[in-house]
């Protein structure tokens, strides 16, 4: 693997842990225990659930993501959420509404992270440019 594959391997491993523990710090009922290590590897398996199983039950759910115009993917973030807390022990992620609310945080805090990212390699790339 190339060093840039690499490191946004490692990128996207460090923003799902930053979304688990802010959705844990908002919502009671998602936790780890307090354990950094727990905390590391659900954010890893996260990912690895992302990855492998969320494409296909995208495609599986198809027609119910497209009549609901998207929203259908906050409930199928919510499964891939529940799954991890299946995985990983020590991590818990509550009732429906709790894992649906930390789906959401989860989705919020990636797409800030990876809206700031993708900022300051474009500001990068432009002060390159005016060298």
């Amino acid at each position: 693997m190339t060093r840039t594959v690499v490191v946004r391997l490692a990128i996207a491993w460090l923003s799902n842990c930053v979304a688990l523990l802010v959705a844990a710090a908002v919502i009671p009922a998602i936790g780890y225990g307090k354990d950094l290590g727990t905390l590391l590897l659900a954010g890893l398996i996260l990912g690895v659930v992302n990855f492998v199983v969320r494409p296909a039950i995208i495609f599986l759910t198809l027609p119910a993501v497209i009549l609901s115009l998207g929203l259908f993917l906050l409930a199928i973030n919510a499964l891939m959420l529940w799954l991890t807390s299946r995985i990983v022990d020590g991590f818990t992620v509550g009732g429906f509404s709790s894992t649906l609310g930390g789906a959401l945080i989860v989705w919020i805090v990636n797409a800030a992270l990876r809206r700031a990212q993708r900022s300051t390699q474009v500001g990068a790339d432009y002060r390159w440019e005016q060298s």
